[in-house]
Parts: C-alpha cells; structure tokens; sequence
C-alpha cells in the first residue's frame, strides 16, 4: 500500500511517495528547458534560421500556460495516478515526434505540446496540498517543488551534455524513453483515491477567474508571486545578456554553468517547508525576501566577481525559492480538498509575472546596464516585501479589533 489511511478519512502520502512525486516532477518540469541549451544544433538540422527555432522553443512556455489553465485541475476531478499518468505518456510521445520533426513550425507545436504536458509539476504540487496531513503540507509541497527546481536546472544541464554527446534527436528519444517508464510507475505509486470536484470541469475553467474576486488570500499570493518570479526572471535573463557582452564576451556553455549557482535553492525549497510547518508562510517569505534583496545589491556591483557572484545568485534564488514554497502553500490551504484550481489561477499569474521579466531583464540590461537593471528588479522584490507585511498589519488588526 502506498497510502495510510489509519488516521485520517483522508489518505496521507508517505515519504517514498512524496520523494517518487519529486523526481516525477523534476522529469517533467526539465523537458521544456532540454532543447535550448542545443538551439544552434537543431538549427542545422533542420537547415533553418537560430531565429526560426528560437521561435518554436517560445511555443514551449505558450503551451505551459495552457497546461496550467486546461490541465492542472484535472487532478481534482480524476485519480491522480491516471491523470499524471496519461501526461507522461503524452510526453513521450512528444519528445519522440521532436526527435523526427522535419521543420522549424512542426517542431513548434511539438513543443507547445510538451509545454503544456510539463504542468505535471504544478499538478503534483496540487496533490500534495490534497493528500498531505495539514500540519505536514508546506513540508511535503517543499519536498514536491524542490524537484520542479531541481528540473528547471537539470533540463539545461542535462540537455546540453546529452545533446553534445549523443545529438539533441538522440537525447529526445531518450527522454521520451524515460517519461515512459514514469508512466507506468506514476500510475501504480500515485494516490488512486476518486476526485473530489463536484462542478463540471467547464464549469470550473468558468469559475477560475472568479476565484480572484472571492478569495483575498489568492489575490494576495499571486500578485506578490508575480513580483519576485518577474524579478527571478529579469536577474537571470539579464545576467545572460550581460556576460555574453563585454567585458566578459563568455561562450553559451560559460555562461550555463552560472546555472550551478541554483543548486542552492533547490536546497532551500526543502527547508523552506519545514520552516513554514513551523514558524508560518508569512515569516518565511519576509525572511526569503530579505535575503534575496540583500544578495541583489551586491550582485548589482560584483558580476566582475565569479565567486561572489555565484554565492550571492545562489543566496538570490535560495530567497525566492523559499518565498515561493510558503507563498504556495497559502494558496493550498483554501481548499485543502480540491485546491488544484486555486493552485491553477495562483500558477497562471505567476507565470505571467515571470514571461514579462524575462522580456524585461533581457532589454534592460542593454538599455539602461546591468547595475540599474539589478536595481529596478530588487525595488519588485521589495514591493513584495511590503505587500506581505501590509497584509500582515492588516490581519492583526481585524485579530484585535473587538467584537461589538
């Protein structure tokens, strides 16, 4: 048996189950990052522009979105092992159609297809806040998002070693390979309890929007996520932008290996759920939020440094990661029995917030240098910062206000 349900009506997650969840969730949050570390490769095989293909890897993050809004609910209203299940089916049956795509717009919609297939993170997080004891959600949804974190670094890493030893085809038929096999395993590990929504699955994509306008706590987490994955996407963005220029004039794969520097939150998404099970979501954003705003001002004047750099972009994403954990498990807990479509509109926002940052570090950095751009981004960070301790002010007055 993979669940106990002595205790609660409930089934709980065990531990392997959850670890299993982190894995199955780095596998497919990676495989939309795999092919950009190879875009010149694909381009000449495919005997077309960087341009044309830098188009078609851009359905990747368009289809992920879709997945968010179309997908992540799913898991509310069928078995978790099923649905999680036929994604990863869905994804290997993508990553081989890319391996045999003859064309640039061919490749494109292959790519939007895994796009909105690697939401299985998101989806997993979501089962997480269902099924974990509600003392032990923000731990078990640390564990869920640490393998999401681990996949947004891996699937550059990886994608570029494979693709350099064996070609990017090649490496595609082998993770298409390896989502197989995650197939079958999902749907034995994972929970096999029914869904729980009880409206139509149209009439819960009708009621998403909504959801903003009757839930504070959602408004809250997602307008204060959007700021700080904005400015974890501009940092990142821009950081690629300003190391290819000179001074520097770094080579892609350099510059890659800054992606080491993440390793660090990755570590931090497991102790950020601990923390909040602890010492709650608020103190653990403020803190993560703190520490990131710190490393962006030395990050501002120290790129000429590689190891200060690396720390501090490691303490810069160990911050934001942290934030993220308890921010999201705010988010879980308003409807612990059905919260993948809270956890469907919070990821659309946040996503959205990081699209624009992304587009914003890549231009800023050019525009007003890397210094400046480190600054705007930091005063995002900030804002964040104020929003959350606003909120908290707030909730302690309507706590202490007495009763008439």
């Amino acid at each position: 048996m993979k669940l106990d349900v002595a205790d609660s009506p409930v089934p709980v997650l065990r531990t392997p189950v959850v670890w299993f969840m982190a894995v199955a969730a780095a596998l497919g949050t990676s495989s939309i990052y795999l092919l950009q570390p190879a875009i010149g490769e694909v381009a000449g095989v495919l005997h077309v522009s960087v341009a044309a293909v830098g188009t078609a890897l851009a359905c990747g993050p368009v289809g992920y979105v879709i997945g968010l809004a179309l997908l992540v609910p799913l898991v509310d209203r069928y078995r978790p092992g099923t649905v999680v299940s036929i994604q990863f089916g869905v994804l290997a049956a993508a990553s081989a159609a890319a391996a045999v795509a003859g064309s640039a717009w061919l490749l494109g919609v292959v790519v939007c297809l895994i796009g909105a297939a690697s939401s299985i993170g998101a989806q997993l997080s979501s089962v997480a806040g269902r099924f974990a004891q509600p003392h032990r959600r923000a731990t078990v949804l640390g564990i869920v998002t640490s393998g999401i974190s681990a996949g947004i670094l891996a699937g550059r890493i990886v994608g570029g070693w494979l693709s350099s030893v064996m070609g990017w085809q090649e490496m595609s038929v082998v993770f298409a390979a390896a989502c197989a096999v995650m197939a079958v395993a999902a749907r034995v590990v994972l929970p096999a309890a029914p869904g729980t929504a009880t409206a139509s699955y149209l009439a819960t994509l009708r009621t998403m929007p909504a959801l903003y306008a009757r839930h504070p706590i959602l408004r809250l987490a997602a307008g204060r996520g959007s700021l700080w994955f904005f400015a974890f996407c501009a940092i990142w963005a821009g950081l690629a932008v300003a190391l290819s220029q000179p001074p520097f004039s770094y080579s892609p794969q350099r510059i890659g290996l800054y992606a080491f520097a993440g390793l660090l939150g990755v570590v931090a998404t497991r102790v950020s759920g601990v923390a909040t099970d602890r010492i709650g979501a608020r103190r653990v954003i403020l803190i993560g939020l703190v520490v990131a705003v710190l490393s962006t001002a030395i990050l501002a004047v120290s790129l000429s440094n590689t190891a200060i750099t690396l720390l501090c972009l490691g303490l810069f994403d160990a911050g934001l990661f942290a934030a993220q954990v308890a921010n999201q498990s705010t988010v879980l807990a308003v409807d612990p029995a059905a919260p993948a479509r809270f956890n469907s509109a919070y990821m659309i926002v946040y996503f959205i917030g990081g699209s624009l940052g992304t587009a914003f570090g890549a231009a800023a950095v050019g525009w007003f240098g890397w210094a400046t751009t480190v600054s705007l981004v930091a005063a995002t960070i900030i804002a964040a910062a104020l929003i959350t301790a606003g909120a908290g002010r707030r909730a302690r007055q309507v706590i202490s206000r007495p009763r008439r």
